[in-house]
Protein backbone atom coordinates (compact mmCIF):
# COMPACT_ATOMS: atom_id res chain seq x y z
CA UNK A 1 0.00 0.00 0.00
CA UNK A 2 1.91 3.26 -0.86
CA UNK A 3 1.52 6.57 1.16
CA UNK A 4 -0.81 7.92 -0.61
CA UNK A 5 -3.68 6.02 -0.25
CA UNK A 6 -3.23 5.16 3.37
CA UNK A 7 -6.16 6.35 5.32
CA UNK A 8 -4.44 9.04 8.33
CA UNK A 9 -5.63 7.28 12.01
CA UNK A 10 -5.93 9.30 15.18
CA UNK A 11 -5.60 7.59 18.53
CA UNK A 12 -6.53 8.45 21.38
CA UNK A 13 -4.07 8.57 25.12
CA UNK A 14 -5.58 5.03 25.83
CA UNK A 15 -4.68 3.30 22.79
CA UNK A 16 -1.27 5.23 22.89
CA UNK A 17 -0.97 3.82 26.11
CA UNK A 18 -1.47 0.41 25.17
CA UNK A 19 0.18 0.34 21.90
CA UNK A 20 3.56 1.86 24.13
CA UNK A 21 2.55 -1.64 26.60
CA UNK A 22 3.20 -3.78 23.68
CA UNK A 23 6.37 -2.05 21.93
CA UNK A 24 8.10 -1.57 25.21
CA UNK A 25 9.18 -5.43 26.13
CA UNK A 26 10.87 -4.94 22.14
CA UNK A 27 15.01 -4.99 22.82
CA UNK A 28 16.81 -1.99 21.58
CA UNK A 29 17.77 -2.62 17.84
CA UNK A 30 14.17 -3.42 17.73
CA UNK A 31 12.64 0.12 19.07
CA UNK A 32 15.39 2.00 17.03
CA UNK A 33 14.39 0.59 13.90
CA UNK A 34 10.77 1.33 14.71
CA UNK A 35 11.93 4.73 15.74
CA UNK A 36 13.44 5.48 12.56
CA UNK A 37 10.08 3.90 10.60
CA UNK A 38 8.01 6.50 12.63
CA UNK A 39 10.26 9.04 11.85
CA UNK A 40 10.23 8.28 8.03
CA UNK A 41 6.68 8.30 7.77
CA UNK A 42 7.00 11.64 9.38
CA UNK A 43 8.70 13.34 6.37
CA UNK A 44 5.98 13.95 3.92
CA UNK A 45 7.58 16.38 1.28
CA UNK A 46 5.51 18.37 -0.80
CA UNK A 47 5.63 18.82 -4.21
CA UNK A 48 5.62 21.97 -5.40
CA UNK A 49 2.68 22.83 -7.21
CA UNK A 50 1.99 25.73 -9.63
CA UNK A 51 -1.80 27.48 -8.51
CA UNK A 52 -2.63 28.16 -12.31
CA UNK A 53 -2.58 24.28 -12.86
CA UNK A 54 -5.08 23.90 -10.15
CA UNK A 55 -8.22 25.69 -11.68
CA UNK A 56 -8.15 27.22 -15.31
CA UNK A 57 -5.81 29.97 -15.37
CA UNK A 58 -5.96 32.93 -17.31
CA UNK A 59 -3.65 33.03 -20.10
CA UNK A 60 -2.98 36.04 -22.51
CA UNK A 61 -0.46 38.33 -23.91
CA UNK A 62 -2.08 41.59 -22.89
CA UNK A 63 -1.96 43.49 -19.51
CA UNK A 64 -4.22 44.02 -17.09
CA UNK A 65 -5.92 47.67 -18.36
CA UNK A 66 -6.37 46.00 -21.55
CA UNK A 67 -7.90 43.16 -20.33
CA UNK A 68 -10.48 45.29 -17.94
CA UNK A 69 -10.53 47.33 -21.20
CA UNK A 70 -12.14 44.43 -23.53
CA UNK A 71 -14.13 43.31 -20.62
CA UNK A 72 -15.96 46.60 -20.55
CA UNK A 73 -16.02 47.03 -24.21
CA UNK A 74 -17.31 43.21 -24.02
CA UNK A 75 -20.54 44.70 -21.85
CA UNK A 76 -24.35 43.99 -23.23
CA UNK A 77 -26.80 46.33 -21.33
CA UNK A 78 -30.74 45.63 -21.70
Amino acid sequence: MDKKSMANLTLNNKAIEKYFGLLKGLDNLSKKKLIIKLTESLDIKEEKVEIRTLFGAWEDDKDSDEIIKDIRESREFR
